[in-house]
This record gives structure tokens, sequence and C-alpha cells, in this order.
């Protein structure tokens, strides 16, 4: 791999920010001092960069608390996005796997793992997702069976059998575990049975939780053990 991709890769900036590191000299290779941003290293090669160890991982996966207010995609022209909440010199092809509402909040992983965003999104995998929610009307013993029987939507679409659990504490909050993830799903399944969701959480996906101490907007690098789990599925 060239050295400058090795380091952007790394997240220690652009591949125009690592060529002038690179050209001043700030990184060595096994001990020796490289200025060329084509120079070809292999894993087992020592980088260091201004007198850090550099370290490599093939894909990078992150948790994010998804906050109100910004929509899920990878840049757009007039609206805020995730991927605007995250630092300078984050590692290339970084992008939302799925999508969540411009105000639904919770759960999102970014990756540049393209062969298992794929696989988590495609509609043949059914990973099931978690949401808690909140609703204008009181829910009932009858919304509960009628998700579980296969809600219809208001255009005709027959959606999977979903499951639907009251906060026994609150009528008007639950929890909805899906296995598909169609456009505005969790919303339009409550518009059916004539009610309004008025909050909307994602707090689980697969075998993947969103970690509570994440602030909305904040984010971390999966653990090892989550990443397993994920390419599990």
């Amino acid at each position: 791999m060239r050295l400058d991709k090795y380091l952007s890769n790394a997240g220690i900036g652009s591949r125009k920010d690592v060529k002038n590191i690179i050209s001043s000299g700030r990184v060595t290779v096994n001990g020796t001092p490289v200025r060329d941003s084509g120079f070809h290293i292999t894993e087992s090669d020592d980088v260091v960069c201004d007198n850090n160890a550099v370290s490599h991982h093939e894909f990078c996966y992150l948790m994010m608390n998804k906050p109100r207010g910004v929509i899920t995609a990878t840049e757009d022209a007039s609206q805020k996005t995730v991927m605007d909440l995250l630092p300078a010199g984050m590692p290339n092809g970084l992008s939302p796997v799925g999508r969540l509402d411009i105000d639904t909040v919770g759960l999102l992983l970014i990756t540049n793992d393209g062969v298992l965003a794929h696989r988590l999104i495609s509609p043949r995998s059914h990973v099931k997702k978690v949401y808690y929610v909140k609703t204008d009307g009181a829910l009932s013993a009858a919304d509960v069976d009628a998700f579980a029987s296969s809600i219809t939507l208001k255009d005709g679409t027959r959606l999977l059998p979903a499951a639907l659990s009251i906060d026994e504490n609150d009528d008007h909050a639950g929890y909805v575990t899906i296995s598909e993830g169609k456009y505005h799903q969790i919303k339009r399944m409550f518009a059916a049975r004539n009610n309004r969701v008025v909050y909307l959480k994602r707090i689980s996906m697969g075998p993947l939780s969103l970690d509570e101490s994440l602030p909305e907007g904040g984010f971390r690098e999966l653990t090892d053990d989550e990443v397993t789990l994920l390419k599990e599925i």
C-alpha cells in the first residue's frame, strides 16, 4: 500500500495533508525517514508520524448517537449531515449504514466496510432493529395484535410481522421491533393505526446496542467484540 494512502486511512489527515506531512520528513518507516508519498509499505512495517506509532486497520466502524436536525447522508448542499459531525482526518470512504429520519435519534452505524453495510441493510437479511417510540395517542392491546399479525400501510403495502410492547409506566410509549426498513416505516405503521409518532429513537440493530453513555451527536469506534458480532449476521 502507498504510504500516503496508509496514513490517510489511519486518520492522520486527507491525502493532500499527508503528502505535505511526508514531504516535510515527519514520517519514518522502520526507523528511516521517508519523503516519498508513493513509497510502498506492508503490514509488517513500523510507521511513525511525529514520533507516534501509526496503526492501520483495513476498515473503520463507528457507532453514533444520531441527534435530531441532521440528515443521514454523506453530503448535502443545504442541510447538515451526520458526516459533518465527525472530525477532520477520519478514514476515507465512511458512510452511514441505512437511514434515520431527520427527527429520529439513536443508533447509527458508520463504516467504510461496504460488504458488511450491504448485508446489514439488505432486505434478505431481515436484521432486527428496535426502536423506542412515543405516540400522540395511547397504545392498546389491539395495536400489539395488529403489529404482530402484519400492518398494512395506507398505500396498501403489507409489512412483515413486527413486535410492539407497551411501556408499563406510559401507554403513550413503547418498543417496536422490525426486520425490514421501508421509508418512514415506523411512522407509517402508527399512521395506519390512526396514531402519530412524536418521538423515535433506535436503540439496537442486530446484535449492536446503542451505548447510552454517548451524548446525541457523539460517536465512538466499535469494540472488536461488537465488530465480530456484526460480521456473524
